[in-house]
């Protein structure tokens, strides 16, 4: 029950429905900058957690798809260096475009910082949805 709950493709599912109404709500009640720097932040997050879903789960099936332990650990190293090496340069390329977006676009800061925070929320929410699950199915 709880691996429905946490798949990650509900995550990004869920995070694409919260981004669409956080983007429409601030459309409505603030302005179109405010709806475009929201759209842009959680683009930039949900893209990010995309490809940081796409490689963990490449690191994890190369753990385990080799049965020879000396060349199941020398590629656990190499999967883990590159691993991280690709999170540092997704880091820096989210660093560069949200510079560029504050310096040479019109875009609120609020609203960006908003979208930014699309996976947290999406984490969040899914968070709470397991221990009201878990606390009213009878399991305590």
């Amino acid at each position: 029950m709880v691996k429905d709950i946490f798949s990650l493709q509900r995550m990004q599912v869920v995070s694409w429905i919260y981004l669409a109404v956080l983007t429409v709500g601030s459309l409505i009640f603030f302005s179109w900058t405010a709806a475009w720097s929201v759209l842009a932040g959680g683009m930039i997050a949900i893209l990010s957690f995309w490809v940081s879903q796409r490689d963990l789960t490449g690191f994890l099936d190369s753990l385990v798809e080799n049965p020879d332990k000396t060349e199941k650990e020398a590629k656990a190293r190499f999967g883990k260096s590159g691993f991280l090496l690709r999170f540092w340069i997704r880091f820096i390329i989210i660093g560069v475009v949200v510079l560029l977006l504050i310096r040479f676009s019109s875009i609120n800061t609020f609203g960006l910082i908003l979208g930014l925070s699309t996976i947290v929320f999406t984490v969040t929410f899914t968070a709470v949805e397991i221990v009201r699950r878990y606390y009213f199915s009878g399991r305590r």
